[in-house]
């Protein structure tokens, strides 16, 4: 059986404390919050994921079937504390607790994805050989987050970003990459979202997905697209630019860009009114669409 995408990464579990210092531990990472976000707008998704034996609880989290997760078990799980500065979170401080062994060849099913999309969490969850290799086997999605968080663990897991050193070598295998503002402005040197994109473009990456707290850019070199976020609350403003980019790259195997992005901003708008990974169907967010993007509609 071949999947429309299959969401490479770790199931982490957060300590995600307030500007007011309220904690909440939950289970999250980009596969958790990707994956929902691909299978709610109807779509057929696998998931690769490692994790330690005595953590095998929290594959429960994935709201895709069982038969869809292709799961092994390794030393460590991942972990994150992530502290927040300001209420609408976007400002935060992020401590690696705990990083899970990095993915190979060997992990991957030969049952075949149009789309392998690497969902990571820190630098070397992942290696450049890995996106070489399937790029040869389908399209290559990646978020940047694994190629530029970095985890310093003699410095008791601290997390920092720095550029991506292979980034011009890595570009060309990859058909869609999403950054958000701050990562488009460390892998470019700008903080202008579509120069940026120009950038990125020209160093071979063929579609460019770059996320901001009020909308979200698409350029396929040609052109370029925006869509507004609506979301009514921020209850649920963790995995926003996972829920965003797997929705997109999706709906992209059908659908035009502007339409794509259309579906993208609209999920993730639902997504964001309330905490935890996406749990709709298409009809769900179709309503969304219908109710709040009119305009968009026109």
């Amino acid at each position: 059986m071949k999947y429309d995408v299959l969401t490479i990464g770790h199931i982490s579990l957060d300590y995600n404390i307030d500007y007011l210092d309220h904690q909440i531990v939950e289970i999250g990472g980009a596969v958790i919050y990707s994956s929902a976000s691909a299978y709610a707008l109807g779509h057929k998704v696998g998931v690769v994921t490692k994790l330690a034996e005595a953590d095998k609880d929290r594959l429960e989290a994935l709201v895709i079937p069982k038969e869809d997760v292709f799961s092994s078990y390794c030393e460590h799980s991942a972990s994150i504390r992530n502290k927040y500065f300001t209420a609408d979170k976007e400002r935060r401080a992020c401590t690696c607790l705990s990083q899970a062994e990095s993915f190979t060849m060997d992990d991957i099913p030969t049952c075949g994805a149009e789309i392998y999309h690497f969902a990571g969490l820190i630098y070397g969850d992942f290696d450049g050989e890995l996106i070489k290799a399937l790029s040869k086997k389908g399209k290559v999605a990646v978020d940047v987050q694994a190629t530029l968080r970095h985890a310093d663990m003699q410095d008791n897991g601290r997390m920092y970003f720095e550029d991506w050193a292979e980034k011009k070598e890595l570009l060309p295998y990859i058909d869609f990459l999403k950054t958000d503002a701050a990562e488009a402005e460390i892998l470019t040197g700008t903080s202008d979202r579509k120069e940026a994109a120009k950038i990125l473009y020209g160093w071979g990456a063929k579609e460019i997905c770059i996320t901001h707290n009020t909308e979200v850019l698409a350029y396929d070199g040609v052109n370029f697209y925006t869509c507004p976020i609506k979301a009514r609350n921020l209850s649920g403003r963790s995995g926003r630019g996972d829920t965003t980019f797997a929705a997109y790259i999706t709906e992209r195997l059908h659908n035009d860009i502007p339409n794509s992005l259309l579906w993208a901003t609209a999920t993730v708008s639902l997504k964001m009114e309330a905490p935890g990974a996406l749990k709709a169907k298409r009809t769900d967010i179709q309503e969304y669409i219908n109710n709040f993007y009119k305009e968009e509609l026109l």
